[in-house]
């Protein structure tokens, strides 16, 4: 089922979606339902699955030259959506990134997944590599989020990009794109991500997921700015716990969000790493009662795999 009916079936009540992720390369799927077990008993109807491009790494060869060597250290989104389909009954949301793949092995992913019977996809840019200052795409790739809508929304014409294909098998995926309510940090203001993201729709975006903030009212006023700039499909929050005092540096510094005052504070006077944890639950919990209180679609949880936290926040709200 496609996310957005989700939402018309629940017809106003607020819904809980989690995102996870891949396990690291050499890890066996034992490993995802490690996370997701504890996580079915809340019932969610949908959840994310990240897809992580490429990384280089430099190996030194018998000759004593380095060479560049591309690995993906976390693979197999697609297989773990089918996995998770199957395992549990839920509908799952693979994330598809323009960086690292050409067009044509995003046809191609997007032809698996129509096989495999799943109908949702998280369409994002991605990120730069490691190594590069900006983002680079891949030689006949997309440069941005907004080509690969075009491309997903061209196959669910079925329009295909050989030519040659006519009359080619219409695919129905819905689509999904990221919004960032202090926007995205290279947009050179508010106003500006405000008019991509309305592209986006445009194009054939049905839903908008949030990058994680820690101030609702951020959320609160950028959906206001949404609505106002004609952007009316549903805008889901994506909300992640702190629960390592290192994470008040690590988390800003990545993800380019603000952490208010009192969050820091609650965090930096606990005495002990569980009195860290039910801080940053107690928060997040605050959250969610106030996003749930104003009728939200559903809060998305950004899991990073911690389970028993998320589980906690969930089970004090819902």
């Amino acid at each position: 089922m496609k996310v957005t009916e989700h939402f018309k079936q629940a017809k106003g009540k607020t819904l809980v979606s989690f995102e996870i992720l891949p396990p690291p390369k050499g890890s066996t799927i034992q490993a995802v339902f490690d996370v997701l077990d504890p996580l079915m008993e809340l019932k969610p109807p949908f959840v994310d699955v990240t897809y992580h491009r490429e990384e280089y790494v430099y190996k030194q060869m018998p000759s004593g030259y380095f060479e560049k060597v591309a690995i993906r250290k976390r693979p197999g989104t697609i297989g773990i959506c089918s996995a998770i389909s199957h395992r549990y009954g839920v509908d799952a949301v693979p994330h598809l990134l323009c960086g690292g793949f050409t067009k044509e092995e995003t046809e191609n992913a997007l032809i698996d997944l129509h096989f495999l019977g799943i109908d949702n996809v998280l369409a994002l840019r991605g990120d730069a590599r490691a190594f590069e200052t900006k983002f680079v795409p891949e030689e006949n790739g997309h440069a941005y989020a907004i080509d690969l809508v075009r491309q997903i929304t061209d196959m669910n014409n079925g329009k295909y990009l050989d030519e040659h294909v006519i009359n080619g098998a219409k695919t129905d995926f819905c689509i999904g794109v990221a919004g960032y309510p202090e926007k995205h940090f290279e947009s050179p203001n508010m106003r500006s991500d405000i008019i991509n993201l309305k592209k986006k729709v445009d194009a054939g975006a049905d839903y908008v997921v949030t990058q994680m903030f820690f101030d609702n009212q951020k959320y609160f006023d950028f959906v206001k700015m949404c609505r106002d700039a004609g952007i009316h499909v549903p805008i889901i929050p994506g909300l992640k716990p702190i629960t390592k005092k290192y994470q008040l540096n690590s988390i800003p510094r990545r993800f380019f969000v603000d952490m208010p005052e009192d969050l820091v504070k609650a965090v930096l006077h606990a005495k002990t790493p569980e009195a860290r944890v039910e801080a940053g639950i107690e928060w997040t919990v605050a959250q969610t009662q106030e996003l749930k209180a104003a009728g939200v679609p559903a809060v998305h949880f950004y899991t990073m795999d911690d389970a028993k936290v998320i589980k906690e926040i969930v089970r004090r709200v819902f």
